[in-house]
């Protein structure tokens, strides 16, 4: 919840408490009020020096509370309890709200798709609309929501432009100040840079050249793999048995994180050996592997969790939870000593590169990773060591020829102090 909805409501409330300003002269105590989110809310701190006179007003103020944490008292940011604070305190100290005066700016955090954003009804009436408009478009729900939060933080970084003149400048300023400042990854740009030229395609009336919007270029780095080796080590280490179940699927067939959860009953073949993978990314549906080795943790999973819909299920029915996952993957990590991170994404890396290395055409991995172009699954041939170990270096080739005609041992010759 936001504390001011727009600046001239910082008036109106300045205007409630200004009479007391002409007792400062009295040398009245101060009390400050400053934001801040306490347990995932926005709260009002209320600062003041201590006196048994200002806590029983404040005590009286029904929203009120004290934090020992914050080690202050605060009450929600609502229009209603800034009124309720200066008729409590009007006579009895003089109230500082300089420091809740709305920012021409917002620096955004690394958690900012999770907060609340200062945004007038009218910012929210449009951010509305184009999600609507997305939803037209058949976008998925990831998509919306990532697409639609990035819009969000980009009104909210100009909140004093109609978005109407809004432009290019004020895209790079966003680029600037925001994405780079917090160092968000070049991804996250990207689909900044495309959630753009969409809302170009719903907003026409706004001054950004969506011909002129570029992404960076994508980073080419390698994905992390494990070993077959700690593969097993990884799966002896997760002692519960539904999280072994979650890992061991995971890794078996090469699945996303979402399509793990949104895999149900129905879709799992024991006769075929296969796994439906419906309505995944890209909106394609596919086939999956069912491993053999993993068909008897399948079951005993199975009859002592009883899910009724869905593959996994949390504790209360419906769809497990994607943090759920992470937490225990990364708890099994620690209890197996492996300091390399690790995500459920891991693992379906692994299971490419392990399937290339063990001889599997690359348009066969194409197919079975639900990948839509060939240049996707190729990053692998560039992880994959089966191949790679067997070429010689020119330097075992050099020692090699030059030991057929020289009785000296040249390594021992080179490797001495």
């Amino acid at each position: 919840m936001r504390l001011f909805t727009s600046y001239s409501l910082y008036l109106t409330y300045s205007i409630l408490i200004i009479n007391d300003a002409i007792l400062l002269m009295n040398k009245l105590p101060t009390i400050t009020l400053t934001r801040k989110f306490h347990r995932k809310e926005q709260r009002i701190l209320v600062g003041f020096m201590y006196s048994k006179n200002l806590i029983a007003i404040i005590r009286n103020i029904s929203s009120a509370r004290w934090s020992a944490t914050l080690k202050s008292w605060h009450v929600e940011s609502s229009e209603n309890a800034h009124k309720n604070l200066a008729r409590a305190f009007k006579g009895h100290a003089f109230i500082d709200v300089k420091q809740l005066k709305p920012q021409p700016h917002v620096a955004l955090t690394n958690t900012s798709l999770k907060r609340h954003r200062q945004l007038t009804d009218e910012q929210r009436f449009l951010l509305n609309n184009f999600v609507k408009y997305l939803k037209g478009k058949r976008y998925s729900e990831s998509t919306i929501l990532t697409y639609s939060r990035l819009i969000a933080d980009f009104i909210e970084y100009a909140p004093d432009k109609p978005i109407t003149e809004v432009n290019n400048k004020d895209v790079d300023g966003f680029t600037q100040d925001i994405l780079a400042a917090k160092q968000y990854a070049i991804s996250t740009q990207r689909q900044f840079i495309s959630a753009l030229k969409i809302f170009k395609k719903y907003c026409p009336e706004c001054h950004i050249d969506d011909a002129k919007l570029e992404r960076p270029k994508k980073s080419r780095t390698l994905p992390s793999v494990l070993s077959q080796r700690e593969i097993i080590e990884l799966l002896q280490h997760t002692k519960n048995l539904k999280h072994r179940a979650i890992l061991a699927l995971i890794y078996s067939a090469g699945l996303r994180i979402s399509e793990l959860l949104n895999l149900e009953l129905k879709h799992i073949s024991i006769d075929r050996k296969q796994l439906f993978i419906k309505n995944s990314k890209g909106r394609k549906d596919r086939y999956a592997i069912l491993s053999n080795s993993f068909i008897p943790l399948l079951k005993n999973y199975y009859m002592t969790y009883k899910p009724d819909v869905f593959f996994v299920e949390s504790p209360k029915g419906g769809k497990y939870s994607a943090t759920s996952i992470r937490s225990f993957l990364k708890t099994s990590c620690r209890n197996m000593g492996l300091t390399k991170t690790v995500t459920p994404h891991t693992l379906r890396h692994s299971y490419a590169t392990h399937l290339m290395e063990n001889g599997v055409g690359l348009r066969y991995i194409q197919e079975l990773l639900g990948h839509a172009r060939p240049e996707t699954t190729m990053i692998y041939t560039h992880v994959a060591k089966k191949d790679l170990t067997q070429i010689e270096s020119p330097l075992d080739t050099a020692f090699k020829q030059l030991s057929k005609t020289d009785n000296n041992d040249i390594l021992s010759l080179i490797s001495r102090n």
